[in-house]
């Protein structure tokens, strides 16, 4: 079966790989991630990804780097629940609908080897949108593998983000990281 893989990430795409070409599944990958910010964030992260899907010898689709898609979706819902449904469905939108185009019978996602995310709401988004596309939504939990995946990632010195990708999240990460600095400096 042709299966079209959107990736978030190099480190987050090593699992699911692994695992679904054991499977048998002829897969392709799809890097479109208008979330990412900076542009220098997206840059490094589909650098990382090029370089591990020439190793691979797997064929990835760029879609052209267009934040303001983005931006526009999520336009006052910044809120995490909210963007994050909004962004994820966007992507695996965009996805799908490459898929159907070019003949792939299903599609899927490395957002699903993250600890980090909600994975039922993931998989109604897949299936909501695989049924409005006449397309299959290919749902493995591949969470199992994701410290073993960046550990490998580690090893290999792949470019490591350490948010998310939008802007938002970037915000929060080191919001949280000063109020664990005030707080130890506090209990000093």
């Amino acid at each position: 079966m042709r299966l079209l893989l959107h990736i978030c990430c190099a480190p987050c795409l090593i699992y699911p790989l692994e695992k679904l070409q054991e499977l048998g599944f002829k897969i392709d990958g799809f890097f479109y991630n208008p979330n990412i910010h900076s542009f220098l964030e997206y840059q490094n992260r589909r650098q990382a990804v090029e370089n591990y899907a020439t190793k691979q010898a797997m064929e990835v689709i760029y879609p052209e780097y267009k934040p303001e898609e983005y931006f526009q979706a999520v336009n006052k819902k910044e809120a995490r629940g909210q963007r994050c449904e909004i962004c994820w469905n966007m992507r695996l939108e965009k996805t799908a609908h490459y898929a159907k185009e070019k003949g792939y019978q299903a599609f899927t996602t490395t957002l699903l080897v993250s600890p980090y995310q909600d994975h039922n709401l993931l998989r109604d988004i897949g299936d909501s949108i695989a049924k409005a596309c006449s397309i299959g939504f290919y749902y493995q939990d591949f969470r199992d593998g994701f410290r073993k995946a960046q550990d490998e990632a580690r090893k290999v010195r792949f470019y490591m983000q350490k948010y998310c990708g939008c802007i938002y999240s970037e915000i929060e990460r080191e919001k949280e990281k000063q109020d664990s600095k005030s707080k130890a400096q506090d209990a000093k």
